[in-house]
């Protein structure tokens, strides 16, 4: 089981609830004794008993009670966070630099602009004409476009 210390404290939080280390470790893909070392660590980090164990059950001390009542909206929060990170995967966001030469602007880019805009609605275009050939890494921009114009070996 990995040991940092979220990972414990979420299946802490786990076992305190469904009050089994059986079907916790089984969730996680961990022994039961596992899990029940994890827990025991985090008990000697804090130097308090979290779980009041038998052979037959498992509950939480008013120690534990009272952790379990700060993590689980704490630990709602970073897995929302997460999720919402995740999403963004495969969504691109962010502004993009343009730098694009006059007769481009509005032959090339501005009949395209419409449908990226619904495609991509999270990225930014900052566009940007100039007749004269820029330096676009010097300059800051992301891409250029300007018709009939060399194209510096490095770039694409």
């Amino acid at each position: 089981m990995v040991r940092d210390e979220l990972s414990v404290l979420s299946a802490f939080l786990a076992v305190a609830e469904e009050r089994s280390f059986t079907r916790v470790a089984k969730r996680l893909g961990v022994t039961p004794s596992a899990l029940s070392h994890a827990i025991r660590e985090l008990e000697e980090r804090f130097g308090v008993r979290l779980l009041a164990r038998t052979t037959r059950s498992v509950a939480p001390t008013d120690a534990g009670a009272q952790l379990v009542a700060r993590l689980r909206p704490a630990l709602g929060d970073v897995r929302e966070a997460l999720e919402l990170v995740s999403g963004l995967r495969d969504r691109p966001a962010g502004r993009v630099r343009l730098v694009v030469s006059p007769l481009a602007a509005p032959t090339v880019l501005a009949p395209k602009l419409g449908q990226f805009a619904r495609d991509y609605p999270d990225v930014v275009l900052d566009v940007t004409t100039d007749e004269a050939r820029v330096d676009l890494v010097a300059a800051g921009f992301d891409a250029g476009i300007h018709l009939g114009e060399f194209i510096e070996r490095d770039m694409v």
